[in-house]
This record gives C-alpha cells, sequence and structure tokens, in this order.
C-alpha cells in the first residue's frame, strides 16, 4: 500500500468592507470642518483646484494639502493604523465619499472658486480617487466619470451601422 501525503498552506480569504467606526467618522468630518475654516464662503474666493487628501496606511495619518503642497491641516485615524489590507485605499475612498456627500451643505460653500475637487493621493502622492467634485451648478460624487464611455460609443455606433443597412 502507497500512502502519499499533500500538506497544502491554508489560504485564508480575508472579504474585508471596513465600516468606520463612530470615532473615524468624527476625525474625518472635523477633518472636513477644518479644512472649510481655513477657506471660509466669502465673496472673494481662493483660486484653488483641489484639495489633496494623503492617507498612510502605515500610520494612519490624513493630510490635507492644497495645490501649492501646502498643509491645510492633519490627524490621525486610529483605525487606519496599521491597516495592511490590499483593498484599503479602495475602502477609505467609499467612506470618504460617504461622508463628504453627508457634509455637502459644507463642502460646497467653501471659499474656493468652482470647480474645486477632493483628490485621494496614497502615501507616494499617487492619484488613487477623485472623491468629490464641486462645481457651480453641478455636483458629481466620485466613480470614474467617463465610466462606460468607450460601450455606448460603440453601441452608438453599432446603431448608426445597422440604420444605415
Amino acid at each position: 500500500m502507497i500512502s502519499l501525503s499533500f500538506l497544502l498552506p491554508l489560504l485564508t480569504i480575508k472579504l474585508s468592507n471596513m465600516k468606520p467606526t463612530e470615532q473615524t467618522t468624527q476625525q474625518i468630518e472635523r477633518f472636513i470642518h477644518k479644512i472649510a475654516q481655513k477657506f471660509p464662503e466669502n465673496e472673494d474666493p481662493s483660486l484653488l483646484t483641489d484639495i489633496h487628501i494623503i492617507v498612510s496606511q502605515d500610520s494612519g495619518e490624513m493630510l490635507a494639502f492644497d495645490d501649492d503642497d501646502v498643509e491645510i491641516t492633519r490627524c490621525v485615524v486610529e483605525q487606519w493604523i496599521e491597516n495592511k489590507d490590499d483593498d484599503f485605499y479602495d475602502q477609505i475612498t467609499n467612506i470618504f465619499r460617504s461622508i463628504l456627500h453627508d457634509n455637502s451643505k459644507i463642502v460646497d460653500n467653501f471659499g474656493l472658486l468652482k470647480p474645486y475637487s477632493f483628490v485621494l493621493e496614497n502615501d507616494d502622492n499617487e492619484n488613487i480617487a477623485e472623491l468629490y467634485l464641486a462645481d457651480d451648478e453641478t455636483v458629481i460624487l466620485g466613480g470614474d466619470l467617463m465610466e462606460g464611455l468607450n460601450q455606448d460609443l460603440d453601441d452608438f455606433l453599432d446603431n448608426l451601422i445597422k440604420e444605415r443597412d
């Protein structure tokens, strides 16, 4: 009788869907309010196109910078300290979008010349996601603004060709 035994590594799949704690939500809301204090609504808005939010996955530090890399505010989100999730930035993108949307009355009334946007970046200053875009009459919440455009154009062209035949 021949016996074969295989040792397979234990495969753990972590399906995490980080839910912000109440403390995390409050910290992000305070962060937004601090930015609003730096740019109060007035008749002479500042010329700023983006507010860059940089989050460190290791330290949990969250920083906001203007277009000239001048720091606006910072804080540490304890829930994010030493977070090792591969999809960390995807998760916090959703958290930020939700909180920015919930605070849109504040965010839409910064003393900034519109349009302006909130952009999420990682520790290496690489653009991760556009979180919020405020325009004079339009506010667009995150996501890829051109998502599905290629498919729509292909469908449109197919329909034109069919109609022609």
